[in-house]
This record gives structure tokens, C-alpha cells and sequence, in this order.
């Protein structure tokens, strides 16, 4: 049951608040298409989390940067360059109502 143990860092404290989730669309999505771009998305350490998604778009990414203007760049030049990427649409998360990876810290 217990998958492992893990230090958790206060994403405020390391100046890393803004979140993003990001919708991509892929020009293919055979077999070696995906793992092409599972590869490369592994490499990108602003993407926290990527989720292979049924439904409409591909995948959905979790990117933490410091600002709407470093996350400008993570997505022109390291998102935007991912194998096969087709589209993306951003949505900007204003409020973590509930993050059970996030430890909430006093200010």
C-alpha cells in the first residue's frame, strides 16, 4: 500500500506558485508517437505532472513556473517544442482549494 516516502517542498517558498494546466493535442498518436513524446515530457522539470487523457485533447500537463512570464517561455520554447505537439490551450489555476501534495505553511 505504501508507495514511498518523499520530502514535500512549499512551492511558494521556492518561488514556484504559478500553475498552469495545459491541454495538448497531438498531430498522432500511434504507439511510437506517444512514446516519443512521453520521453521528452519527462525531461521538462516545470511539468509536474502529465496525464495521458479519453476525451477531447491528449494530454493534460501540470506546469509550475514562477510567473505568467517564465511560463511564456516554458511553453514557446520547451512545451510548444514537444514531439508531435499539434495545439495547446492554457488554463491558469488562480486558487489551490484543495492540493493534498501541497503542505500548507504559514505565511
Amino acid at each position: 500500500m505504501i508507495a514511498g516516502y518523499r520530502a514535500i517542498l512549499s512551492p511558494v517558498r521556492m518561488n514556484l506558485a504559478h500553475v498552469a494546466f495545459v491541454e495538448l493535442r497531438l498531430t498522432d498518436t500511434r504507439e511510437a508517437a506517444l512514446q516519443a513524446f512521453n520521453k521528452a515530457v519527462r525531461a521538462i522539470p516545470e511539468i509536474e505532472e502529465c496525464h495521458m487523457i479519453a476525451g477531447g485533447f491528449d494530454y493534460l500537463l501540470k506546469v509550475r513556473t514562477t510567473d505568467i512570464t517564465d511560463y511564456r517561455r516554458v511553453l514557446a520554447e520547451r512545451i510548444s517544442t514537444l514531439p508531435h505537439v499539434a495545439s495547446s490551450s492554457t488554463y491558469v489555476a488562480m486558487e489551490a482549494v484543495k492540493d493534498n501534495a501541497v503542505v500548507s505553511l504559514p505565511k
